[in-house]
């Protein structure tokens, strides 16, 4: 009697699953895009993150906004020491010169860093 009963049930089974046509596929284009926990697709705001370090200005384009320092490690940051261009106002910019040292504070979005303090060193 335990026979027919399992047998039974391995054809309840498969019938259920044949129903399902489904089965296995992956989905849509259109499907996927619409499903909530896709993190994959979605581009996720970067975290702003602050630094600070000393180093010396090795080009200025008031023009464009932008300062290059050879700067030391940030720590904040997790960066060894080297040259890099930022962001900066104009007003940062004014009373520094190519061959200064400086002290800076930076804002860092991941892609990008904005200078937000700049003062000659002493």
């Amino acid at each position: 009697m335990k026979k027919p009963t399992a047998i039974a049930l391995g054809l309840a089974l498969s019938a259920a699953l044949a129903g399902c046509g489904k089965q296995g596929e992956a989905p849509k284009a259109e499907e996927k895009a619409a499903m909530p926990n896709d993190n994959g697709a979605m581009a996720m705001p970067a975290e702003t993150r602050h630094g600070k370090a000393t180093g010396t200005v090795t080009a200025i384009d008031t023009a464009k906004g932008e300062v290059t320092l050879d700067h030391g490690a940030i720590a904040e940051l997790e960066w060894p020491p080297m040259t890099m261009g930022f962001a900066a106002k104009p007003e940062l910019l004014k009373d520094v010169k190519v061959g200064d040292k400086v002290a800076f504070e930076l804002d860092w979005d991941g892609k990008a860093g904005t200078i937000t303090k700049l003062d000659k060193a002493p």
